[in-house]
């Protein structure tokens, strides 16, 4: 027996956007349901998605909104938004509202790929957390609280291994500055105080911290804690 496909709905009002998504993800093997607007994609929810990826520009219901709406029937479904260039407060406003992933238009197949695996691999870890994480030579165990780069332990601050292991329980999907800070301080805290905590967690953990493997910066968005096999996401845009 061959094992059922994973069901994706694509959401967007592009006829080529959805030819594309139709074609790339059928020849990997996914099951694709598509809807043109928010009404129909509503009503496709019934379908059960295994991930939705959601244009924020539809024609009928704000791309916003429907993401509320979507989160509100289904609170663990991946979605990976799609934006234009540069709608940096757009990206923020879809990941504080549930969103997964964003990738700007244009965007190639094999990120789009890398980003559904990942986000995939997030929802089964939040499912059944893994106690140890490991991404190329970096592990973080989850329970005894060691992390070792290699086969070297690094000595964390207690706040330096907070930060860490939010990004560990979320490793794949892009947090912003808003819930990191929600995480591990409180909102009201200032961002810079997260900055700085990064780039010390970068100094023990990464070969060249001014060109971090692990730890990517999503520029004016937030972090991002490479998964396992992340290869094919674009390269952080430089330690921030």
């Amino acid at each position: 027996m061959t094992a059922a496909p994973i069901r994706v709905l694509v959401i967007d009002d592009e006829p080529p956007i959805r030819k594309l998504l139709r074609m790339g993800l059928s020849t990997q093997g996914y099951e694709i349901f598509e809807a043109a607007n928010g009404k129909l994609a509503l009503e496709l929810l019934s379908e059960n998605p295994a991930l939705i990826v959601l244009d924020l520009g539809l024609p009928d219901i704000q791309g916003h909104e429907l993401l509320r709406m979507i989160r509100a029937r289904n609170d663990t479904v991946p979605i990976i938004v799609l934006s234009s260039r540069g709608d940096e407060a757009g990206k923020v406003q879809a990941l504080d509202l549930g969103a997964d992933d964003y990738l700007t238009k244009p965007f190639g197949m094999e990120e789009l790929l890398a980003r559904m695996r990942a986000a995939l691999r997030h929802q089964l870890q939040v499912r059944g957390e893994r106690p140890v994480f490991r991404s190329g030579n970096l592990s973080v165990d989850l329970v005894r609280r060691i992390v070792k780069v290699g086969d070297k332990e690094v000595k964390l601050s207690p706040k330096e291994y907070d930060v860490l292991r939010v990004l560990v329980q979320h490793a794949g999907k892009v947090l912003t500055h808003r819930f990191l800070l929600h995480e591990i301080w409180d909102e009201s805290t200032d961002s810079q105080y997260l900055r700085v905590y990064v780039r010390q967690v970068r100094q023990k953990i990464e070969a060249d911290p001014e060109r971090p493997r692990y730890i990517l910066t999503e520029t004016g968005v937030g972090y991002r804690l490479r998964a396992a096999d992340d290869v094919a996401t674009t390269p952080s845009a430089g330690p921030q």
